[in-house]
């Protein structure tokens, strides 16, 4: 038996979420008749499917009109028949009680019968300042309305919540693209859209991902410089990671797959571990390099002696990510996602680092020979 949770402030349903802002403080109806255009021209763009709002200008509801001047008379507060009104129809939660071992919640509320329609407030009493009963007939009356559930703000303008989901076989990224597309071509001045959500999220750790694989690139070549005790030598190592990259992207591709935050996740992972591959067959040149071996002859010997360990690690590790390729029922984007990007990555990454690290440890290690020979000239 499981169970979900969702995040606060996120929801808990799949696809993309926006809202469209009303800048021009016009009427809710206009609101509501823009948001719903909205929405049909999204359903007809083919990257987009199940778009909808939750914004209804027409949706039935009952206002209730205060006598103030009377309330007062009566001697009852504002405050006091509204809370009454509250735990009459929609309950209050008082203490609770434990009988028979089991503890039992005491819910406060009018019977069935006298909150069945909306006449019925009219016949419902409360307690004044004088102890007295007072009918809320006296001082109240409904009126029978139409408008929005619930009206929101965001970015303090009046706002309208869409959601909607990419169409079959086209990602979130497409599906972001074409509502900008659509809002830019069909929206009138003065309404526009924002993010929000988990797509607002995916927005922003899109950008974020440049920064990240940056540091994390940065910190791996000044480790391996101080290792090396060397600026150039550590750029084989660096240099030979985009074929690992390419090959998750190509991974990801070809499953039909997004580079979501599982795909990054793993991206990132691959950055320790195709690094390691390349240290293995760098520090075993630059080791026979001192021993007295020529540059060319180092570097093969290094991937010589290094070809078996590398291959037994790397082919083990995709073996074990095999499961996550095919994961399937709940969770199974996220698995599929972070073993695809990773095993196709190190796959690649491999066979292509046999041949592309040694000779890069060649050029790059002639080029510091030269440097060197260079600063022992007069």
């Amino acid at each position: 038996m499981g169970c979900s949770l969702t995040v606060p402030g996120f929801g808990n349903t799949s696809g993309f979420e926006l809202r469209l802002l009303d800048r021009t403080g016009g009427t809710i109806e206009n609101t509501d008749k823009i948001t719903k255009d909205f929405v049909k021209k999204l359903n007809e763009a083919p990257e987009l499917q199940n778009s909808f709002t939750s914004f209804d200008a027409t949706f039935p509801q009952y206002m209730i009109h205060m006598d103030y001047d009377m309330a007062a008379k009566k001697g009852i507060s504002v405050d006091n028949a509204m809370s009454t009104l509250q735990t009459m129809l929609g309950s209050y939660y008082a203490t609770n009680f434990i009988r028979f071992s089991q503890m039992y919640k005491v819910m406060v509320q009018a019977d069935p019968e006298h909150r069945d329609t909306p006449e019925s407030i009219l016949n419902l009493y409360l307690k004044n300042d004088k102890g007295e009963m007072v009918p809320f007939s006296t001082f109240i009356t409904i009126e029978k309305v139409y408008g929005p559930e619930v009206l929101t703000r965001y970015n303090m303008y009046m706002s309208a919540m869409i959601n909607g989901e990419p169409a079959e076989g086209y990602s979130s990224g497409d599906a972001i693209a074409a509502v900008e597309r659509v809002a830019k071509e069909t929206l009138p001045r003065g309404f526009d859209v924002e993010w929000s959500g988990m797509t607002r999220e995916e927005i922003l750790s899109g950008n974020q991902t440049v920064y990240i694989f940056m540091i994390c690139l940065l910190f791996v070549y000044l480790l391996l410089a101080a290792q090396y005790e060397s600026f150039l030598l550590p750029m084989p190592v660096l240099l030979s990671l985009p074929t690992g990259i390419f090959g998750s992207y190509i991974a990801l591709v070809l499953t039909g797959l997004d580079n979501n935050i599982y795909a990054q996740v793993a991206l990132v992972m691959l950055i320790g571990l195709l690094a390691k591959n390349a240290i293995l067959i760098v520090e075993f040149a630059v080791a026979r390099n001192k021993e007295g071996y020529d540059i060319v002859p180092a570097a093969i010997e290094g991937a010589k002696q290094r070809l078996r360990p590398i291959l037994m690690t790397s082919f083990a590790f995709v073996a074990g990510l095999i499961p996550l390729c095919i994961a399937s029922g709940a969770g199974a984007i996220g698995n599929r996602s972070i073993g695809t990007a990773a095993a196709g990555g190190m796959l690649i990454g491999t066979v292509f680092g046999l041949v592309v690290i040694p000779g890069l440890y060649i050029f790059f290690a002639k080029l510091e020979n030269k440097k060197k020979n260079e600063e022992i000239k007069p």
